[in-house]
């Protein structure tokens, strides 16, 4: 599984603009339904926030991979978002977080939406890549740095 075949450029928001964790959620789901018309909204945040409510997705070192899964949806499908002043996430080193992987999978997907959650957590764990994706000037750039990454062995 590559992450070229669940990430689309135009999901990635490079300047997130909210201030706390809903706004996060809320934005990073605007960007997903904006092309993905099968996405409802309200739906995903509510099932999002309530994933949140379980145990923070906040795993530490300016991360967030929340994620929940949603009726209607195909495939699993992320969107990417990065708050450069970084926010509370309630993340478990009580960091503030930079970088959110939204991943949304089918209600019927466990296997491979844990996949999916444990390739984009280990990418994750390389502090080069996330300065890498602190330091990219434009979507285009976070994109690439992603796709490059996850093409290394």
């Amino acid at each position: 599984m590559k992450l070229s075949e669940l990430l689309e450029e135009d999901n990635i928001i490079p300047d997130l603009k909210a201030q706390d964790k809903i706004g996060v959620l809320e934005e990073l789901t605007e960007s997903l339904s904006n092309h993905e018309p099968s996405i409802d909204k309200k739906a995903l945040i509510n099932v999002l926030v309530e994933r949140e409510r379980l145990g923070s997705t906040g795993i530490g070192d300016g991360v967030a991979i929340p994620h929940g899964k949603l009726a209607g949806v195909r495939h699993p499908i992320i969107s990417v978002g990065r708050s450069k002043k970084g926010l509370n996430f309630d993340s478990m080193d009580g960091q503030p977080t930079y970088l959110f992987f939204l991943i949304v999978a089918p209600e019927n997907s466990s296997g491979y939406h844990l996949q999916v959650l444990a390739k984009i957590a280990k990418i994750l764990k390389n502090s080069a890549f996330r300065k890498r994706l602190m330091e990219a000037k434009t979507k285009t750039d976070i994109y690439r740095t992603i796709i490059e990454t996850d093409e290394e062995p």
